[in-house]
């Protein structure tokens, strides 16, 4: 099948690598061209415009960093109007709902199938192909994009359009969460005088054990904070849920509290480190280095 990937970034490139190694005909394009080039030794072929890319393309998948870029590139750029009636656009950007609800809507417009397929698993998931991809779309659409999804990792149907992005935000309020709980707790044992790397092996198997104890619980014992997934992003994730969270009526004083404390590292001078160096700030607050 021929593919336009748009939006090869940290997680686009791995995705698209796993689509031409699974045989199809990528058709790759990135607003910085040199991330896109990097393809070209997997098969793809890169072009200058989002709109030359889907030429003549079966699907389109768009992996880009808020819903207004994904707004822009589908439609100002005019990525939607290049692709022959009857594609199917999978959007595994990470927006909002309402975003998603509204874009299919121009999509379906321009006689064009959509669904909104965000992900979570990171760049190793990516690379590896076991990503959680959480779905929003019609039965037969969902069926229609299993077998551009199979190479990426578990697809799973979780209501119509607009409801993938909804379990994405539920993924990063989650996420975001676990962060600072794991963070202030090993913090908490360094303050007493507890060694914070045995305290995360003692812990490991037990009740409060969990991946991000173990993977990022881990970035916090050797102070590494090299970005995989950027606080900026986890910040914009948890003031989306925030923002959803106010048009359905719902109170979330949890996500509010810690969308403020990833507001403050931001602040702070950690936008571009990893979301785990949530960690710095806590620590900050305590008079920890």
């Amino acid at each position: 099948m021929r593919i336009a990937f748009l939006g090869i970034g940290r997680m686009g490139f791995p995705m698209a690598q796993r689509l031409c190694a699974a045989g199809h005909a990528v058709q790759a394009w990135n607003r910085s061209p040199a991330k896109a080039e990097r393809l070209q030794q997997f098969g793809a072929s890169v072009h200058a415009t989002a709109a030359a890319a889907c030429a003549g393309a079966d699907y389109a998948i768009t992996m880009l960093e808020h819903g207004e870029a994904v707004a822009d590139v589908l439609f100002a750029q005019g990525a939607a109007a290049a692709l022959p009636r009857g594609a199917l656009v999978l959007d595994m950007s990470s927006i909002t709902p309402a975003q998603a609800r509204a874009q299919a809507a121009q999509l379906e417009a321009l006689g064009l199938a959509c669904v909104d397929a965000p992900v979570s698993g990171g760049t190793l998931g990516a690379e590896q192909g076991t990503l959680a991809i959480m779905v929003g779309a019609s039965a037969a659409h969902f069926a229609r994009s299993q077998q551009v999804l199979a190479p990426l990792g578990r697809a799973t149907h979780v209501g119509p359009v607009g409801a993938g992005q909804l379990a994405k935000l539920a993924n990063q309020m989650i996420v975001g969460i676990t962060i600072g709980a794991v963070a202030e707790a090993l913090l908490l044992c360094q303050k007493g005088g507890a060694d914070m790397a045995q305290v995360r092996q003692a812990i490991s198997g037990g009740f409060a054990d969990s991946r991000i104890l173990q993977v990022h619980g881990q970035r916090m014992v050797e102070r590494d904070f090299a970005a995989r997934a950027q606080m900026t992003v986890q910040l914009k994730d948890m003031r989306n849920a925030l923002g959803t969270a106010a048009e359905l009526g719902f109170d979330a004083p949890i996500t509010a509290l810690f969308a403020q404390l990833y507001a403050q590292g931001v602040a702070h001078g950690d936008a571009e480190r990893d979301h785990s160096a949530l960690f710095l700030e806590l620590a900050r607050r305590n008079g920890l280095h």
